[in-house]
């Protein structure tokens, strides 16, 4: 056996960041313990240090909180979109089970979380370099720009993460035009799911004027799309 072929399958960081479709098709499949457990691990560190930067603005506490909360979002999101595309992916042209559905969108999520790990430094750099807050915080431009630039990089490390594993989708869909499709229902169910799941599990950079809580009790008022819009809008808006 060459050292190839032993190593597909086997559970290991590079492999997850190659994204080859051989290596982890296997992953998918029952007995792969290990395979989840690294998976589960990515996402709590490279999405926790993610957290950290984008709570550190308010205070340590904050970045600690959103360490914990950004990771239990993403998998959340893991599982409610593994729901989802298991009904969705036989009418899409690809038959897998809840099972695989699961333990594919792990796979992608571990991906993006990697990738927001290793965006952390890069925020945290901001954040340090950002005025202090103060009351008006959110009338500023910093704060708007902060914020928008968090939401650009949380989109940008989930499409990574989704489009990174089309090889693996197009092996277990037969063509390219099945992967194509399901790629475009996970991004969309993410989308809709995780975005909204974030705006409940809210505060994630935090108000000067509120106290840091874990969650807030106003968490299922509102909703994402309402405030990026008001935050885009006030972001371009003359002087």
């Amino acid at each position: 056996m060459n050292a190839s072929s032993a190593s597909v399958g086997r559970p290991d960081f590079r492999t997850l960041l190659q994204g080859r479709a051989d290596a982890l098709r296997p992953w998918t499949q029952p007995g792969h313990l290990r395979a989840t457990a690294m998976n589960v691990a990515v996402i709590f560190l490279g999405a926790g240090l993610y957290g950290a930067a984008m709570g550190w603005w308010r205070e340590p506490l904050q970045g600690f909180y959103v360490a914990i909360k950004f990771p239990l979002v993403i998998l959340l999101t893991t599982l409610g979109n593994a729901l989802l595309n298991a009904m969705l992916a036989p009418l899409l042209g690809l038959n897998i089970n809840f099972r695989q559905s699961l333990l594919a969108i792990l796979m992608s999520f571990a991906i993006a979380a990697a990738i927001l790990g290793a965006f952390s430094p890069l925020a945290a750099f901001v954040v340090w370099n950002a005025p202090a807050m103060t009351p008006d915080v959110k009338s500023t431009l910093t704060y708007g720009v902060i914020k928008l630039l968090h939401v650009a990089v949380i989109a940008f490390a989930g499409i990574a993460g989704t489009v990174r594993l089309f090889q693996l989708l197009t092996q277990l869909g037969g063509s390219q035009a099945v992967a194509r499709r399901v790629v475009f229902a996970w991004l969309a169910g993410n989308l809709f799911l995780g975005s909204q799941l974030t705006w409940i599990a809210r505060p994630f950079i935090g108000s000067p004027q509120l106290p840091v809580v874990f969650l807030r009790d106003t968490a299922f008022q509102g909703n994402f799309y309402e405030n990026i819009f008001q935050t885009l809008q006030h972001f371009l808006q003359p002087d």
